[in-house]
């Protein structure tokens, strides 16, 4: 399972709140939702993500053997 708690965590140190990814990253608010209940998302969110974040794939997800 892919987990990312991890993301909360690097927003929560690079000062970032939801409302701004939304807000100034033009993040929708359907796909914070997917971030929230560990659903899938594309590489190319992903690639997104760590640019806007500047961080690596491992601080926004974690994968957890079932």
């Amino acid at each position: 399972m892919i987990s990312y708690a991890p993301l909360y965590e690097t927003l929560k140190k690079k000062n970032i709140s939801t409302y701004k990814l939304i807000k100034e990253y033009n993040i929708s608010r359907g796909l914070l939702d997917r971030l929230r209940h560990n659903k899938p998302i594309s590489t190319v969110t992903l690639n997104d993500l760590c640019t806007i974040l500047d961080c690596k794939v491992e601080d926004i997800l974690v994968f957890i053997k079932d």
